[in-house]
């Protein structure tokens, strides 16, 4: 791969999070579980991608989400966060908040609109996106840092690409049935090593990948344990409360994420704004992902006692939102500034980029959503 040299302090910082990781892989006898990988390389203390200090977002970092696109984004996020806030309470939770423009952006969109939120808490693991949130919010005092899930909620959830960075297991189906994908160390080397799985591990392939039984030999897919354990305490944090949580990330239906087709899997590493397959490109210096197995998640959340509110493509849940009466606020006459803005709009709808690729989940207990966003809803195809 030809990609961009890292300097050599964020080279020594890598080498030190692969050495860490080498010596995970002899305490596990030659065999570390992928999601174990994973989560040490996103997210070991100041050495993991999303815990140390090198810049994650926009022109400097690895990749772009939509609300660096478009403050349009997160004003049509708030336009339904309102509708539930109405019928919930003033709050409002985030997971993963990125820069923060997100939140400036819903919270400057409500203020707006004459809706005020009493406090707009964040659930933050990355010391440098937080000290980024807390220079971009520092206006907004009612938003403050959590370091988990509240004890209690009633209010608005959001999520945008939060699934898609928790640690997935690795499987290949083989002649001898199903195989863990294990991490080894071979001639100095991060590599792949069969393994035999666990029987929560058959479990959840038997429950979560359609006609696993028939998939070929060499099908290499993921699975998301820590993502549907994530969405359970959720749904059980709403089910307590009234109140509903929007993820917004990329992924599919089972039914599509276990195509017979997709037989290498979703996993993709960013770094530098190159998008790459190999998760053993200097850990903790890119990131790694897989796309969202959006049928997992709606049943984790709704076995904890939630409704499945709604499930659409990001397309049709941002034109039901509103968000083309919000981008003619900027009068297309002054070209200047309406083309940029609509070009932004053009990347987050346009089915050959964000718009139906992205997915929208909806979940929630007591609330109902605005009329042209259940009009969308496609949960039956999940």
């Amino acid at each position: 791969m030809s990609l961009p040299a890292p300097s050599p302090d964020a080279l020594a910082a890598s080498h030190s999070l692969q050495q860490q990781i080498a010596a995970d892989v002899a305490r596990h006898d030659g065999a570390l579980s992928f999601a174990s990988f994973m989560e040490t390389a996103l997210y070991a203390p100041r050495l993991g991608y999303y815990t140390g200090g090198a810049a994650k977002l926009g022109k400097d970092g690895d990749f772009t989400t939509a609300p660096e696109m478009s403050s349009l984004f997160g004003a049509a996020l708030a336009r339904v966060a309102a509708d539930i806030i109405a019928q919930s309470a003033p709050n409002i939770l985030e997971f993963g908040a990125g820069t923060g423009k997100l939140a400036r952006d819903v919270l400057t969109e409500l203020a707006g609109m004459g809706v005020t939120v009493a406090r707009y808490a964040i659930v933050e693991l990355s010391g440098e996106l937080r000290a980024r949130q807390q220079e971009a919010l520092r206006d907004f005092p009612q938003v403050v840092w959590l370091d988990g899930f509240p004890q209690a909620f009633d209010g608005v959830v959001l999520g945008n690409e939060v699934l898609d960075a928790m640690p997935v297991h690795l499987v290949v189906k083989t002649a001898e049935g199903w195989r863990e994908q294990c991490v080894t160390v071979t001639d100095g080397r991060f590599d792949y090593v069969a393994a035999e799985p666990a029987p929560a591990l058959l479990e959840q392939i038997a429950r979560q990948v359609p006609e696993h039984d028939s998939l070929p030999e060499g099908y290499v897919t993921e699975l998301h344990g820590t993502a549907c354990g994530f969405m359970a305490t959720l749904g059980a944090l709403l089910a307590n409360g009234r109140g509903a949580a929007i993820l917004v990330d990329y992924g599919f239906p089972a039914h599509e994420f276990y195509h017979p087709d997709r037989s290498a899997g979703t996993l993709m590493c960013h770094y530098r704004h190159h998008a790459h397959p190999d998760p053993f490109y200097l850990p903790g210096l890119q990131d790694i992902t897989a796309h969202v197995d959006f049928t997992a998640m709606a049943l984790a959340a709704h076995a904890a006692g939630v409704e499945v509110l709604a499930y659409m493509s990001q397309a049709a849940f941002l034109l039901g939102a509103g968000i083309g009466d919000l981008l003619l606020r900027t009068d297309p006459a002054d070209t200047k500034a309406y083309l940029p803005q609509a070009n932004a709009v053009h990347k987050l709808l346009s089915p050959a980029e964000m718009g139906e690729l992205f997915k929208v989940l909806v979940i929630g207990n007591g609330v109902a959503l605005p009329p042209a966003i259940a009009a969308s809803d496609r949960a039956h195809r999940l």
